[in-house]
């Protein structure tokens, strides 16, 4: 079984990669029957020396490679037939931007396995760049912050070498007594959890957060059931609000009434209730003025992120009464930071966070004939061109009915 790491082609230009030199030695070292070659890459964080040193081919054409690992889409040009391919696709939510990407892998017999889609049997994923999301998207919308308001100057993320120097530069910044909202409790909240953690403020409970006032900076997490409640009185329960959201309706605006900096760390699914709409925003309770919307759903749960914004550009204003965007320092509109692609920000670090799960996920599951179903659940399209039985519910999308 020959794997190789292929070249991101994708723009803007994405410097992450599954698997940093050392990690990849790892694995040569664990599975002594996989053999791994190297695309060489000239926008990768590690470069192709890199590879070199530990004894890697890294070489122009990859095409004798069974198994094809990247990061971000594939152009379709360069998809090669009859392979197997690991990347992100962004078909799985039926995305119009990818229907021809989807196409083209059935119509060249390509076995795709999206990263999303390697989940455990209760389908959790088991890897993925989420805390990494959530570490640049709590520290941009700081950023934000302190050049809004003229509290101080933190640096880029991409123009610091890992996370240790991230957390290094929060560490010379004070902040002032404000109330912070972190919904979520998956991978992406708990790494903006660690940057509040970091600064050393104070996690309280929400009885608390919604009825006391405080002198210093707190923070709240919110799991669904906080922000989210039952239309009929009755109490929630988490797991039939994912499988059937459709009974309820948003308790955000009591969090919304006392908060300042919002973190959006939460997943949204299909049919949920919006935690906030255009019109609660216009409320004059409404005390929310920074957002970091990490999940980053466009015109969806979070009313003010009307647009992704970029890493050259990060934030933007939403004036709440003129329903449009603004400066994001106009002092009648709620600043939003909304990078929909934080961790190319931290490539180093997240490229060895993922390595590591891919790693233990994903490569055993090749030499233990997918005892786990690793492969079998992730896999999304067959070697003869058809959708695989759980990713049936995407023909209508591939047929262009939906």
């Amino acid at each position: 079984m020959k794997f190789a790491i292929i070249k991101e082609r994708k723009n803007p230009p994405d410097r992450r990669v599954v698997f940093s030199p050392e990690k990849l030695a790892e694995a040569r070292a664990e599975f002594p029957n996989a053999e791994f070659i190297v695309e060489s890459s000239d926008i990768r964080i590690f470069p192709d020396s890199a590879y070199k040193a530990l004894g890697f081919k890294v070489t122009d054409d990859v095409s004798d490679a069974d198994v094809m690992i990247g990061v971000k889409e594939v152009p379709l040009d360069y998809l090669i037939p009859n392979k197997k391919y690991f990347y992100f696709s962004h078909t799985i939510k039926k995305q119009p931007y990818n229907r021809k990407l989807l196409r083209a892998m059935l119509a060249k017999n390509i076995e795709m396995f999206d990263h999303e889609t390697i989940v455990r049997e209760n389908n959790a994923r088991l890897i993925g760049f989420g805390r990494y999301a959530g570490l640049v998207g709590a520290y941009n919308g700081f950023r934000a912050l302190g050049l809004r308001d003229g509290l101080f100057n933190l640096p880029k993320v991409e123009s610091l070498s890992d996370l240790d120097a991230v957390k290094s530069e929060l560490d010379k910044i004070t902040l002032p007594n404000i109330k912070i909202l972190l919904t979520g409790t998956g991978k992406v909240a708990y790494g903006a959890k660690e940057i509040l953690d970091h600064l050393g403020i104070k996690q309280v409970s929400d009885a608390l957060y919604l009825t006391s006032e405080f002198t210093e900076p707190v923070y709240c997490m919110a799991d669904v059931m906080e922000y989210a409640k039952r239309k009929d009185g009755k109490v929630g329960e988490k797991f039939a609000f994912y499988k059937d959201p459709s009974g309820y309706e948003s308790n955000f605006m009591p969090y919304a009434k006392e908060t300042d900096y919002f973190i959006a760390g939460h997943f949204y699914g299909d049919g949920a209730p919006y935690l906030f709409t255009r019109d609660d925003a216009k409320q004059h309770e409404f005390k929310i003025n920074l957002i970091a919307d990490i999940s980053c759903d466009i015109d969806g749960p979070v009313a003010s992120t009307i647009r992704p914004s970029t890493i050259a550009e990060p934030f933007y204003g939403y004036n709440p009464h003129t329903e449009s965007e603004t400066s994001f320092d106009n002092k009648e509109a709620i600043t939003v930071m909304a990078v929909d692609n934080l961790p190319c920000e931290l490539p180093k670090d997240a490229s060895e966070g993922f390595g590591e799960a891919f790693l233990e996920h994903v490569i055993p599951a090749f030499f233990n004939n997918d005892k786990d179903g690793i492969l079998n659940r992730a896999k999304m399209t067959t070697s003869d061109g058809a959708l695989s039985d759980r990713y049936s519910y995407l023909q209508d999308y591939v047929d262009g009915k939906e």
